[in-house]
């Protein structure tokens, strides 16, 4: 059995649609974050790609975020 703050079915139910369809901005962060790595291995000076690199990061860790928060907004 899991504990009773984390088996939270509902939420988890209803954030499966819009996580799935968070998984799209995922692979736009995979791409982006290829591309920002590749850039930055060729022109090491470019310090703005560095942003790109973090927020390429920020969208494949999109559907985990997406789950969390409708977990914790629901209360069964």
């Amino acid at each position: 059995m899991c504990p009773e703050n984390y088996c939270r079915p509902c939420g988890f139910l209803l954030g499966l649609p819009f996580a799935l369809l968070s998984m799209l901005l995922t692979f736009i962060g995979i791409l982006s974050w290829v591309f920002a790595t590749l850039l930055i291995c060729i022109c090491p000076c470019c310090i703005c790609v560095a942003a790109l690199v973090n927020f390429a990061l920020g969208l494949i860790k999109t559907p985990l975020n997406v789950i969390r928060l409708f977990t914790n907004q629901c209360p069964c």
